[in-house]
């Protein structure tokens, strides 16, 4: 019998939001595959391992997923991670793919899944804690509230008209662009009174969390986290 892949969603910060049921399937899964090509360098690994000490006996799979837009070299790369792990499935072996926050939301986990899905293995998800919802609880704020909607915007591809949305807007993968969104987000500032939050590296030793565009706007572009979420809130009372 063919084994199964689980992707699993594990904490971006504190090792304890990992849930119950990812616990489970990760101590009961005979191979443990991770987005990089060592262990040390796998912060889904080191948050993992802290509360699963048994993890480092497991037979680890490495599967690297290039930070990159060119569909030629991602295409190449999921293609070769979901082959090594159709290896394992094949020899009967159930399969945790260990990924930071929900595998479900801007995880290049999915794209593996999906090719591993479609050969006919059987797959399943295992949601973690989102790195958008740890940083408002790390701030103390409601994410949304009634009628406010909620909009998540990758920052990478620009957020000039995303700003005009109704409600909240969350802005992921905001560092390498930090300057452009900023800049955006004064600029929208300046035409209606907004609540901004960052968290920078939430959860973890590290972790810095800013509670206004002024702390943010003084913040150094270079040092800044490649784990860096952006909250913009519409002001509801003036």
């Amino acid at each position: 019998m063919a084994g199964k892949l689980y992707g699993i969603g594990v904490s971006i910060g504190d090792p304890e939001l990992l849930t119950v049921k990812a616990v489970r399937i990760i101590e009961e899964s005979h191979v443990i595959a991770i987005p990089k090509e060592e262990r040390e360098n796998c912060l889904a690994w080191k948050n993992t391992i802290s509360l699963i000490p048994q993890l480092s006996d497991k037979y680890t799979l490495y599967v690297p997923m290039p930070m990159t837009k060119d569909r030629d070299l991602l295409e190449q790369s999921h293609t070769y991670g979901a082959e090594l792990i159709k290896e394992q499935l094949k020899k009967g072996n159930d399969v945790a793919f260990l990924t930071i926050g929900d595998p479900c939301v801007y995880a290049t986990y999915m794209y593996v899944h999906k090719k591993v899905a479609e050969a006919g293995f059987d797959t399943e998800i295992i949601n973690g804690v989102t790195s958008f919802c740890a940083a408002a609880a790390a701030m103390n704020i409601a994410l949304c509230e009634e009628e406010q909607e909620l909009h998540i915007i990758p920052s990478s591809y620009g957020i000039e008209k995303a700003l005009d949305y109704h409600g909240v807007k969350v802005l992921m993968k905001s560092s390498s662009h930090l300057p452009e969104v900023i800049k955006a987000i004064e600029a929208k500032s300046k035409q209606q009174s907004l609540e901004v939050y960052m968290a920078e590296n939430c959860g973890m030793k590290d972790e810095k969390l800013y509670k206004s565009l002024e702390e943010i706007s003084v913040k150094d572009m270079n040092e800044l986290s490649y784990y860096t979420t952006i909250i913009v809130k519409e002001k509801k009372y003036d």
